[in-house]
């Protein structure tokens, strides 16, 4: 069985079939999925998608994207989700990008403190996304060494994996992982412990080959499990097995 450990279900991308898909990832082979919250609102959607379907869990958090709508207000909006609602298990996705840098850094650094202490505070793993911002994600997690998480659709170096795995975090995989550029993604693959991999669609978004370009959904995460197993020699049982329990350890998801 397989866990996709980031999807975004609530997208409107899946509008038109969201319920019945998501129906169907258990005969699909998908037993577990965590949707993951970029704001506030899309927050609520996730809870609600996990209080409908037993296979799904959720995450709350607001993604640098939306780190200007981050205050103290917001911050105790989640505080109480999280105690309210027993699905969910992270805080997330929280982070830093600095690619189109649309927030400016310093919202952006102030909403990621804020949420990675509000996660120290709830003993809550954390889905961070880093994007062109390595040196300050690294820096930022560094002040709160209590809180642990998973770095996800990772685009850092192996190195810069070796060192979050010292620090107790897992690394995210989606489908670059089968991208036939994807040279810093295999190398890191590699170079970390199987224990700390887990794999996600991050769907609708990254589609693994051969669907690239098209809209990703769960049932496609198993392409993630076959380029993993390619890449370190060994079954695809294998790495579905290892990345299922990988993925219940991060989020703390009992049998």
């Amino acid at each position: 069985m397989l866990f996709d450990t980031h999807v975004h279900m609530n997208d409107p991308a899946f509008d038109a079939d969201r319920d019945a898909l998501i129906a169907s990832f258990p005969e699909k082979g998908v037993a577990l999925a965590m949707n993951v919250g970029c704001s506030l609102a899309s927050s609520y959607d996730a809870i609600a998608l996990a209080e409908k379907f037993p296979h799904v869990y959720a995450a709350v958090g607001s993604h640098p994207d939306a780190a200007d709508e981050v205050n103290e207000e917001v911050i105790e909006t989640y505080r109480k989700l999280c105690k309210l609602h027993p699905k969910v298990k992270a805080i997330g996705e929280v982070g830093l990008d600095y690619y189109y840098e649309d927030i400016p850094r310093d919202i952006q650094k102030k909403a990621f403190a804020l949420q990675l202490e509000l996660a120290r505070e709830l003993e809550l793993p954390v889905v961070v996304h880093e994007r062109d911002a390595h040196d300050d994600g690294m820096t930022m997690i560094k002040q709160f060494p209590t809180v642990k998480g998973v770095f996800h659709c990772y685009s850092g170096s192996a190195e810069m994996a070796r060192q979050l795995v010292k620090l107790g975090w897992y690394i995210g995989f989606t489908g670059v992982l089968t991208f036939k550029n994807a040279r810093k993604a295999v190398e890191t693959a590699k170079a970390i412990p199987l224990d700390r991999i887990v794999i996600e669609t991050d769907c609708p978004f990254m589609s693994p080959e051969p669907f690239r370009g098209k809209r990703n959904d769960p049932t496609r995460v198993y392409r993630m499990a076959e380029a993993l197993a390619q890449i370190r020699g060994i079954s695809v049982e294998e790495a579905e097995a290892a990345t299922f329990e990988n993925g219940k350890r991060l989020y703390r998801i009992e049998d």
